[in-house]
């Protein structure tokens, strides 16, 4: 008589991410024979009415309880609710992308939660014919006499039949590819309770109760990888093991196997990381001794690649979005692909296979797909080079042409932002630099210094200018741009020394290249004067800029949107220098040309005018700055909005011209409403931000609230160090500022300590002729009398 209990022999524990195969032994012969013996006589069982057939105690194929599983709670308490149904079938699918667990996942619940339900059978699914081999093994395992005396599809068909006519059973179908394949199954049992595992992420309603799973947790993952790591070498170190998972996306196979490399071949997780690097399309092929080949990740996701191989558009699209960030991916940047139908039904399938995720605009992608993807590999049609390049090029052309033209204009930030991310990933895969990346990084850098994020806009423009330089020569337009523009990024960080020359070596180029007189040329004199004054040097930047104001007035005419702006430019030195009556004269000159020429609603209007006002408070008539300022915020309110950057300027210098005119019960509420929708608008780094705390803590300190004004400098200063560095002419100001509150406040041992410290970093930042440094120096001096 056989055994009663029939279990899967040679199986070993699976780890997260497997898949799990089938196997049924026992006393007699269980291996299905598929051949049919016609000269047998069939057995008297095989004419048993199957609702007659009794199931042998503890029938079961599934593995040993997985030996490594961690997490998934959650799914698991999913699955316990979905499966607990009391009539009826209960049907639950758990899908997600390849080698995210779901085997491994079912095979756990299976092992681990089925209590009276038997038989518990396991069937690989992703075939119709690999469907019914389970099906045949399951009717001679209820009835091993069957074996090689019935029909394959005759013993199939009496398993399907046993099934619908008995109750507490468990049936898992493992990793279905096609609906189509168990629907003819699933509308037939009426009884007991089937999990099903899947790549297909829809097409489930009315069929199964979806658990979509997604990648592990960290925490479990760094688990996961730290056990599998040390099960055999209880001393292997695990350092660097949340590096392996992060770069892995967190994907349990991947996982799994980056850690069985690791102790099987004695590499740290920091090792394996500069292996991943350096060689990526072999790690990824990689596989434990002893592994499955094919259930490596550069293999797991070529069935269902295979099956979408009739539209060779989802390859593009998957190759495509390789080179941009995993997450929020635009889905414009894909438009020129394909015509919009073609595209639309590439993504769906893609989505439906859980290849990438889809919302209304836009896409999500699993790094790991990603890295796989943008990997060549000359054995694998899906990553051939050409194809990869291909693909790499169109990502970068598509991004390219996203980019906003215009980084100063507040209307575009939504959408540089939205970039970004997408920029950093392509110009960190792409290497080295290309001159399209250049373009890329050229442009995102001037985006971020318009923000005022001069640290992230420095290396990317520096990286610009590097490439154009070595790919487009130093006499390249683009290259003087890029020059030109880094120097900007400098004289914004207060490095002097560096932006100066950069700017004087533009200049001279373009002198030599364009003329003089060329619009360009007259740009770059500009650029330079202004960082002689940005510097001190107004005896160099006032003839400079003077000089230049009479060139280009020859040049584009005294009413030149650029004339109009060198006009003030020179205006602003001139109030630099003391000289209000001559940069007030300039000042009403450029509103005045403003107003004929762009009308008194435009933004640059609007500037002037403010500018005008800053002039006239700085030489005393706070009346009429009182009066403009407020004209210029109800303009900028009506024309730009209450929330545009500009009118939150506006609106901080009237509080400024309230508080320089003694009205401190106007200027604080006005002070704090600025700094609080600046935060909001701008986020807590922006310099604006900084600007209007120390507006704010300025107006304290005027009204005698000392202890406040000191607590806003204090993160003032620290926000300054924090964002621009120590040596930022920013960071100097605010530090001189916050030590006179101490000075005031009668702190006079912190204050002179302060004021050392600042004056130091004057002196080596700016020189010692610096209107900054004089002013310090003067401060020292007095702190040190009043001691």
């Amino acid at each position: 008589m056989p055994k009663a209990s029939v279990t899967a022999s040679g199986q070993k524990s699976v780890a997260a991410g497997g898949d799990v195969g089938q196997a049924v032994t026992g006393d007699g012969a269980v291996a299905v024979q598929y051949q049919i013996q016609h000269a047998s006589v069939l057995p008297a069982q095989a004419f048993t009415p199957v609702t007659e057939v009794m199931c042998p105690p503890n029938l079961t194929n599934l593995p040993e309880r997985p030996g490594i599983f961690v997490g998934r709670e959650q799914e698991l308490g999913l699955m316990d609710r979905a499966l607990a149904a009391e009539a009826g079938v209960a049907t639950q699918v758990v899908h997600g992308l390849g080698g995210v667990g779901k085997s491994t996942l079912a095979a756990h619940w299976a092992v681990s939660r089925t209590g009276e339900r038997n038989p518990v059978w396991w069937i690989t699914a992703d075939t119709p014919s690999a469907l019914d081999a389970g099906l045949a093994a399951l009717a001679v395992a209820l009835q091993p006499a069957l074996t090689g005396v019935l029909p394959f599809e005759t013993l199939a068909e009496r398993a399907v039949q046993w099934l619908a006519t008995h109750q507490q059973w468990l049936l898992v179908l493992d990793n279905v590819a096609e609906l189509a394949d168990i629907r003819p199954l699933l509308a037939r049992v009426q009884t007991g309770a089937v999990v099903i595992t899947s790549r297909r992420a829809t097409g489930w309603h009315g069929i199964a109760t979806p658990v979509q799973l997604d990648v592990l947790e960290q925490g479990e993952a760094i688990e996961l990888f730290d056990r599998i790591l040390t099960y055999d070498r209880p001393k292997a170190t695990s350092d660097g093991a949340g590096l392996v998972c992060n770069e892995l996306g967190l994907l349990s196979l991947a996982i799994e196997q980056a850690a069985a490399f690791c102790a099987e071949t004695s590499t740290t997780p920091r090792d394996y990381l500069g292996l991943l690097a350096s060689y990526p399309a072999e790690l990824y092929a990689a596989s434990a001794e002893g592994g499955d080949a094919e259930r490596t990740i550069a293999r797991i996701w070529h069935l269902t690649l295979d099956r979408l191989a009739g539209d060779p558009l989802t390859g593009q699209i998957l190759r495509t979005l390789a080179w941009y960030a995993p997450t929020d991916i635009p889905r414009t940047l894909l438009n020129t692909l394909a015509a919009p139908p073609a595209l639309l039904r590439a993504l769906g399938r893609l989505a439906a296979h859980s290849m990438l995720t889809l919302d209304q605009d836009s896409i999500a992608v699993h790094r790991l797909v990603q890295a796989v993807s943008r990997t060549p590999d000359l054995c694998d049609p899906y990553r051939h080079p050409d194809a990869i390049t291909e693909a790499r090029a169109f990502a970068t052309n598509a991004l390219t042409a996203a980019l906003p033209a215009d980084p100063a204009n507040p209307s575009t930030w939504g959408v540089w932002r939205a970039l970004l991310p997408h920029s950093d990933a392509l110009t960190r895969y792409v290497t080295p630099d290309t001159v399209e990346t250049a373009r890329i990084l050229y442009e995102t850098g001037r985006f971020l210094l318009h923000q005022g994020a001069v640290n992230g806009a420095m290396p990317r423009l520096q990286r610009a200018l590097a490439t154009y330089e070595l790919n487009l020569g130093s006499d390249h337009s683009d290259t003087l741009a890029s020059r030109s523009d880094l120097a900007g990024a400098y004289e914004f960080a207060g490095d002097l020394q560096r932006a100066i020359p950069l700017y004087e070596q533009t200049l001279n180029e373009r002198r030599r290249l364009l003329g003089n007189d060329h619009p360009d040329t007259l740009a770059s004199r500009s650029d330079l004067a202004g960082a002689y004054e940005s510097a001190g040097d107004l005896q160099r930047a006032i003839p400079l800029y003077e000089e230049t104001l009479n060139d280009i007035i020859e040049v584009l005419g005294s009413s030149h949107r650029h004339t109009i702006s060198l006009r003030n430019n020179l205006a602003y030195a001139y109030q630099s220098a003391g000289d209000l009556q001559r940069a007030i004269t300039l000042y009403e000159q450029a509103l005045s040309e403003r107003v004929r020429i762009l009308g008194n609603d435009h933004p640059d209007t609007l500037a002037s005018r403010n500018h005008l006002a800053n002039a006239l408070q700085a030489g005393g008539n706070l009346e009429r700055a009182l009066d403009l300022h407020q004209q210029t915020l109800a303009q900028h309110v009506r024309i730009l909005g209450s929330d545009h950057p500009h009118t939150l300027a506006a609106r901080d210098n009237l509080a400024m011209t309230f508080a320089r005119s003694g009205d401190l019960q106007r200027a604080i509420p006005l002070h704090e409403q600025v700094l609080s929708e600046r935060v909001r608008i701008l986020g807590n780094d922006h310099p604006d931000v900084l600007a209007s705390r120390n507006n704010l803590a300025s107006a304290c300190e005027s009204a005698g609230d000392l202890e406040r004004a000191i607590d806003l400098y204090e993160e003032v200063v620290n926000e300054c160090r924090r964002l621009l560095g120590e040596d930022n002419p920013q960071t100097l100001i605010s530090q001189n500022n916050l030590a006179y509150a101490y000075q005031t406040a009668g702190n006079c041992s912190r204050a002179i300590a302060l004021y050392e410290s600042t004056l130091t970093g004057c002196r080596r930042i700016l020189g010692v002729r610096h209107p900054l440094t004089l002013t310090v120096f003067r401060n020292l001096a007095a702190s040190r009398l009043g001691r």
